[in-house]
């Protein structure tokens, strides 16, 4: 905002300048061509108008300085008055373009924001017994979707979710990952089993990607005390137990990105790992773990999960959007998703922990 306002001013600051300037100088030296540069300013950040205001400001700032300096009707001095109106039509001309393509960007901005409550819906911040909370942020400046996806749903199989980041970035990028959570959210409801969910994915992707192109995903489901994940080649999530205990939920065995299926012809299959009351568990893409900063470090999140004891799944999740941020000093190169997964305490859990 400061910004904006010293671009409005600029174009006033910038001829007092060339006035006071002239005057310091004298007779010897004329500097009243550089009042071309108001009107040129002026098309920065003010309209049609504004910039027409602006370089009549300056053809009236031109003339009783063109008398001081005994210049006026001389060749000099009616150079620059053309040049003045000159450079202000060129300047409202541009100051109109700038302003299209700001309307072209704004329409554009709403229906990207469009797609993206239709791509990637809100997650709900309950599902089942679990609280859930949601980070993203885009390596695109001014974006708020990339190739990163995610999904939370409640289904009669229990609650499950997805979370992959699709190699590639851009449009090419955003039209796969709309793809799989399509396929996701109906295979979600359908399969008992979640590797048949992979493979329908696995289906829906060899009929839209070509080459080598590929999906790292974990599709997981919540049980009673436990979860079931299956990793196609994404980055293991973290496990905080209820008691501070931190694990990587490392699958035994690892099966290849979803789009690859056609090099491995085994049956994945999923693992199950403890996720009881109490504790809490962060799915994340590969943008959060390889963000550097200025010295080419990789965000070390094993030694920030600290910042996930938080009450509120929310706010501990922003805490460490903030501090990955703040490690990468700037935007981030790549997209970054984050989905953490709270399961409070409840009477029943401390049932089923107490001693006989």
């Amino acid at each position: 905002m400061r910004s904006l306002q010293v671009l409005r001013w600029l174009p006033f600051i910038v001829m007092l300048g060339v006035a006071l300037t002239d005057l310091l100088a004298g007779e010897s030296l004329v500097f009243l061509p550089l009042l071309t540069l108001g009107p040129a300013f002026a098309s920065v950040s003010g309209g049609v108008r504004r910039t027409a205001a602006v370089g009549a400001v300056a053809l009236a700032i031109c003339v009783p300085m063109a008398i001081y300096n005994d210049l006026l009707f001389t060749w000099e001095n009616n150079l620059t008055v053309i040049g003045i109106v000159g450079v202000t039509g060129a300047s409202m001309l541009a100051s109109r373009l700038r302003l299209e393509r700001e309307r072209e960007l704004a329409s554009v901005r709403q229906v990207a924001e469009a797609a993206q409550r239709v791509l990637l819906r809100p997650v709900p911040r309950r599902a089942g017994d679990l609280r859930v909370a949601l980070s993203y942020t885009s390596a695109a400046a001014e974006a708020r979707i990339g190739g990163d996806l995610y999904e939370v749903v409640t289904t009669p199989h229990g609650v499950r979710l997805l979370i992959g980041d699709v190699q590639g970035k851009g449009l090419a990028a955003v039209e796969t990952a709309a793809w799989v959570l399509g396929a996701f959210r109906e295979a979600a409801y359908d399969e008992a089993d979640l590797a048949d969910i992979g493979d329908r994915l696995e289906a829906s992707l060899a009929r839209h990607l070509g080459g080598e192109q590929f999906v790292t995903a974990i599709i997981a489901e919540i049980h009673e005390a436990e979860m079931s994940l299956v990793n196609f080649g994404h980055p293991a999530p973290l496990l905080v137990l209820a008691g501070g205990e931190l694990r990587t939920a490392e699958a035994p065995e690892q099966w290849l990105p979803l789009g690859l299926g056609m090099f491995d012809s085994s049956t994945p299959k999923a693992h199950r790992i403890p996720f009881g009351g109490g504790d809490r568990i962060l799915f994340f893409t590969d943008g959060v773990i390889e963000a550097r900063n200025a010295a080419g470090e990789f965000y070390p999140l094993t030694e920030r999960a600290w910042l996930l004891h938080r009450d509120d799944p929310q706010t501990a999740l922003d805490a460490l959007r903030a501090d990955l941020v703040e490690h990468a000093g700037g935007p981030l190169l790549d997209d970054a998703a984050m989905l953490l997964l709270h399961r409070p305490v409840t009477d029943e859990t401390h049932q089923v922990m107490a001693p006989p």
